[in-house]
């Protein structure tokens, strides 16, 4: 069970990520911080960290954090599809086999 909720806080972390994104999209076409929905994007963002934040500092008190710590990498992997999906990024080949290597990795470590 901790480690579905260590996994969610990572999403969580992937998601925010996205989030911000949207709001970086949202300040620069409005141009202000006052736009409601840039504002709106923006306070989600920071709740949702400020939970997964929560959520994780309860994860550390239950395992030890060498074999939490790899899980929060899955977001170098998270955030980049994610990007593809919902901002359209593309990304070249070279990358997308960096992304593979970085998910074995996350494996290998937390299997040690």
């Amino acid at each position: 069970m901790i480690y579905v909720i260590a996994l969610l806080c990572v999403v969580g972390i992937a998601a925010g990520q996205i989030l911000f994104k949207l709001s970086a999209i949202s300040l620069q076409r409005t141009g202000t911080f006052f736009d409601v929905k840039t504002i709106l994007i923006l306070g989600s963002a920071f709740a949702l960290y400020g939970l997964t934040t929560i959520a994780w500092v309860w994860v550390l008190q239950k395992i030890e954090l060498g074999k939490a710590y790899p899980l929060m990498a899955l977001a170098f992997v998270l955030v980049p599809i994610g990007s593809h999906f919902i901002l359209g990024e593309r990304f070249q080949m070279q990358y997308v086999f960096g992304v593979i290597l970085i998910a074995f990795g996350i494996m290998l470590a937390v299997k040690s």
